[in-house]
């Protein structure tokens, strides 16, 4: 191996990572080696696996100089860790190897494009980080840098766009063999912008356009860009920072945006239809996508945000951080749409039903508990009573802690609520969502893994999720209303 710093990172991470055992990880959410995590990068369909990158910090469980972490999975929920693929050792990526993309070439080796950082002292004593794109390229398990990286660098970026927010390249191949990629910037306005570019091999790359502009509408810098077909139309997803609240499908900070639209292949224009967020909870950031090989699209993100990040299980962790659940994508009635990757429903086991379960205050189910569960809820009001003002369900759950998801059916809200669930920190324990109903009517299905929960509302119209660091014996559910509600429970566990 020819990188110092390469090595000793595998060497870290092979012996830190036996230290925690598979208890003290999720289930099937992918989490790192060791130390820290944050967006997935690479994410990609390569000599039979499923490749996951990562944002990765070997050395501790906080952020800093970015390595890439690498895992592969023949079914997206069971991950076998490799060797750390990336280390900053080179000039042009000293202060960190910065999220990017992977695909196959031609030839059968895997190509790595990632964003290669270098702090840059400022007339005013302080350090800005010049980003540029670079190349590895390997056999899924090692990974040579190209030798005239950096491929792409501030020369190559239009008039006004910044060199200190230049990252995040998602690449894919066309169906004549040339290449493109997209990456966010940061234009004169200050706000965000994703720039096109192209290759006819993946190494030679040249700027073409901008994509789509910002223009101070959602948030400030974009980051990490997704572009691809879904059902029709093209879906660009990425995600703000700084973001302002929109209702309730915007909140504050760093935020998730989908547009969704049309792209004109021949004069490549993408021309945006809708716009939506794509998680409307509390934990989720810089998704990526994959094409499986039987033609479906697959989303994971980051579950965490980065104004969350102090919400920890305790102050001397191995780990932090957490993929989503890898989640199915399609777009109906104009909006995106999400659910759990079928390969979950393989992991079901001992199925408990109820139908048609009365609830007026508290009611526990017998046979309904646990952490790592899949479960499915219908609420609907009561034949002959008034529509009810309030359902909740408590997951999590003891004397002491629980999480909260909440339907108001008179304002039409769903609210995630973590507040009780044991955190000692202000950080942001509560967020609320608009979604459909009939009559009061609204479908749930909940997963919990340990120290996640993700809700998918209405069949996958929109989904909520929070990282959860309550006890493991808090395993209790129970359903709350205030009126009377109807409840159907379909619930299982997960091994």
């Amino acid at each position: 191996m020819r990188s110092q710093t390469l090595w000793e990172a595998r060497k870290y991470e092979e012996a830190f990572g036996k230290a925690i055992s598979l208890q003290e990880r999720p289930g099937f959410h992918l989490s790192p080696r060791t130390g820290w995590m944050n967006d997935p990068n690479g994410f990609s369909w390569h000599d039979g696996k499923y490749h996951m990158f990562y944002q990765y910090h070997p050395y501790d469980s906080h952020w800093g100089p970015m390595h890439w972490g690498h895992a592969v999975s023949t079914d997206l929920l069971h991950w076998e860790y490799l060797p750390a693929a990336l280390a900053p050792d080179e000039i042009y990526d000293r202060d960190g190897c910065f999220s990017g993309s992977a695909i196959t070439l031609p030839d059968g080796r895997q190509l790595l494009m990632y964003t290669g950082v270098v702090k840059e002292r400022q007339a005013n004593g302080g350090y800005n980080e010049v980003q540029a794109q670079c190349l590895a390229v390997g056999d899924g398990v090692d990974y040579v840098k190209y030798d005239k990286n950096p491929v792409l660098d501030e020369k190559d970026i239009p008039e006004g766009g910044s060199r200190f927010d230049f990252r995040d390249p998602k690449m894919w191949r066309e169906e004549d063999g040339t290449y493109r990629c997209i990456i966010g910037n940061r234009p004169a306005d200050g706000s965000g912008q994703i720039l096109l570019f192209e290759s006819p091999d993946g190494y030679a790359w040249h700027y073409k356009k901008v994509l789509a502009a910002n223009h101070n509408r959602f948030g400030k810098m974009w980051e990490c860009p997704d572009f691809f077909p879904l059902d029709g139309k093209w879906v660009l997803l990425t995600s703000p920072q700084d973001m302002l609240p929109s209702g309730f499908e915007y909140h504050n900070g760093n935020g998730t945006l989908c547009l969704i639209g049309a792209y004109d292949r021949e004069a490549e224009e993408f021309t945006e239809e809708t716009d939506q967020s794509i998680d409307y909870g509390i934990d989720f950031y810089a998704p990526q996508t994959v094409l499986t090989p039987d033609g479906r699209r697959v989303m994971i993100g980051w579950m965490q945000n980065w104004d969350t990040c102090n919400h920890r299980r305790t102050h001397d962790e191995a780990w932090f951080g957490q993929m989503s659940l890898p989640r199915e994508l399609s777009i109906k009635n104009g909006r995106l749409y999400q659910t759990p990757v079928r390969e979950l429903e393989e992991m079901r086991r001992d199925r408990v039903s109820y139908q048609g379960v009365t609830v007026s205050g508290t009611v526990r189910l017998e046979g309904v508990r646990g952490r790592r569960v899949d479960m499915e809820v219908t609420v609907r009001p009561e034949e002959g009573c008034d529509l009810y003002r309030k359902f909740a369900i408590r997951l999590a759950q003891n004397d002491l802690y629980h999480t909260s998801l909440s339907f108001r059916p008179g304002e039409s809200v769903l609210k995630v609520d973590r507040k009780f669930s044991g955190s000692r920190r202000a950080i942001i324990h509560q967020r609320r969502s608009k979604v459909s109903h009939r009559g009061g009517e609204l479908k749930l299905r909940i997963i919990l893994d340990r120290f996640s929960v993700e809700a998918f509302v209405n069949d996958g119209e929109q989904v909520l999720s929070a990282v959860l660091y309550t006890d493991q014996e808090a395993d209790g559910i129970s359903f709350l209303a205030d009126g009377t509600v109807n409840i159907d429970v379909v619930k299982y566990d997960l091994v």
